[in-house]
């Protein structure tokens, strides 16, 4: 395909974290497939700072599915799965998919390319439900099953979502925000398009009682990391990474938050934030 083939279709911009990202598509079904998905992600924007040629057709990749590898090969970055490969090269923000005809392979893709944005400007997408409540940010960590739905399905009236389980935190001056995404598990629904500063971050444990303990210096860096996104082998991006999560640390307090799923945990959250 190109450029001027895609032209007399459409192109569609996908913008998360204040991060356009431009998609061009042979198929008009396609395209109108992704204006669906991402309806609240949409912008009219000319300054894509990447931009992909959509090819439907299966690739043939020698590894299960689940298995994504994300390399760095002769200027560009590969990235592979059973279901996609996309090569994107960052000296020209342009980049190819070639894919299974499903929006949720794209997802995949269009998540794995912000990790890689997100690593170069102090940023990076966490395993963590949010939400916002009274213009302040509440990012909730942690493994499969240890809560993340559950506890922004718990959220107060008034509460808006962001994320079920993909959080997308960005360095601000002096701080960090959280915005809302269209990545969605258990709720099958996207989050807000809103960003707001971050108020704390609590890594989830389940237990008999409410209860919120800090966690400080190492221990905190340690529970961070334990649920970044990252995919790439690269070591100067890798560092970026680990750099990025030791100041989140110094500018965010981290707890951990022990909880039983009823709404009384969100009373025992505000009642701490003050």
């Amino acid at each position: 395909m190109t450029r001027t083939a895609a032209a007399r279709i459409r192109s569609v911009v996908v913008e998360v974290g204040n991060l356009p990202i431009r998609l061009w598509c042979d198929s008009p079904n396609f395209a109108r497939l992704i204006e669906e998905r991402y309806s609240g992600f949409l912008s009219s924007s000319g300054d894509a700072v990447g931009e992909f040629e959509i090819e439907l057709a299966p690739p043939v990749i020698k590894f299960g599915h689940e298995d994504v590898r994300v390399t760095w090969d002769s200027g560009q970055w590969l990235i592979e799965r059973a279901d996609f490969q996309a090569r994107w090269n960052p000296s020209t923000a342009r980049g190819s998919i070639q894919q299974a005809p499903s929006i949720y392979s794209l997802d995949s893709v269009l998540r794995i390319v912000h990790t890689l944005l997100l690593a170069r400007r102090g940023g990076f997408l966490l395993h963590a439900s949010s939400a916002i409540r009274n213009g302040r940010a509440f990012l909730f960590s942690g493994a499969s099953g240890t809560g993340k739905t559950t506890i922004v399905r718990l959220a107060p009236p008034g509460a808006r979502l962001l994320a079920d389980d993909i959080s997308y935190l960005a360095r601000g001056e002096d701080t960090y925000y959280v915005f809302g995404t269209p990545f969605y598990y258990e709720l099958s629904r996207p989050g807000e398009n809103l960003k707001a500063q971050i108020n704390a971050l609590y890594v989830l444990a389940k237990g008999s009682k409410n209860k919120i303990e800090p966690i400080r210096g190492t221990a905190a860096v340690r529970g961070l990391l334990e649920n970044v996104l990252f995919f790439a082998r690269d070591p100067e991006l890798v560092k970026l990474v680990f750099d990025s999560a030791c100041e989140f640390v110094n500018h965010v307090p981290v707890h951990q938050l022990t909880f039983v799923p009823d709404t009384s945990v969100w009373e025992l959250i505000l009642s701490e934030c003050g």
